[in-house]
């Protein structure tokens, strides 16, 4: 069974000071997406930092919230994390495995923070992985621009050596298309 996994696309990284690569087209993605895995009844599962550790983004703030362009219904999931993974010390692997979930579909922000480090501790776990390649955003950094980032990302998850599990980048066209 497949879920969707959308990753930190809370207030705090949407604001004229953190501007986020292609965040309207991303966010009109993750709404595409979570209303066909709907449709499929199959789960979608919202990860919210609660910035605790760095005393920011704190839970009940208007920075924590998730951004409210996004389509949130009452039954999907709602998993709060501490750390870039969104698997440490979290309920999430629990939550999967009483799902049967053994795919997963990544999106969100920020694809070099919390959704690599999510992909990656998904593939030591033996998922089967799509990240949506046009469904995760970041900021420019220093060096580099916001587009390169994904675009470098993209091909670094999709040239990882498998574990019983693999990770696929690919669009969110082309991922819709196979699930109809």
């Amino acid at each position: 069974m497949k879920a969707l996994v959308i990753i930190d696309m809370q207030k705090i990284s949407f604001t004229p000071m953190t501007s986020r690569h292609d965040a309207e087209g991303v966010i009109e993605r993750i709404n595409l997406l979570s209303g066909q895995f709907r449709k499929n009844k199959l789960p979608v599962i919202f990860i919210q930092h609660d910035g605790s550790v760095e005393n920011t983004c704190l839970p009940g703030t208007a920075e924590w919230e998730l951004l409210p362009e996004l389509n949130r219904l009452p039954d999907d999931l709602v998993i709060s994390k501490m750390a870039n993974d969104a698997f440490y010390e979290t309920s999430l692997q629990q939550r999967l495995e009483d799902l049967g979930v053994d795919e997963l579909v990544i999106t969100g922000c920020a694809t070099d923070f919390c959704v690599d480090a999510t992909v990656k501790s998904a593939l030591t776990r033996d998922y089967q992985i799509t990240v949506v390649s046009d469904g995760h955003t970041t900021a420019n950094r220093p060096q580099i621009t916001a587009r390169l980032v994904v675009d470098y990302f993209n091909l670094i998850w999709s040239e990882l050596t498998p574990t019983k599990g693999k990770i696929v980048p690919m669009s969110c066209n082309d991922f819709l298309a196979g699930m109809n």
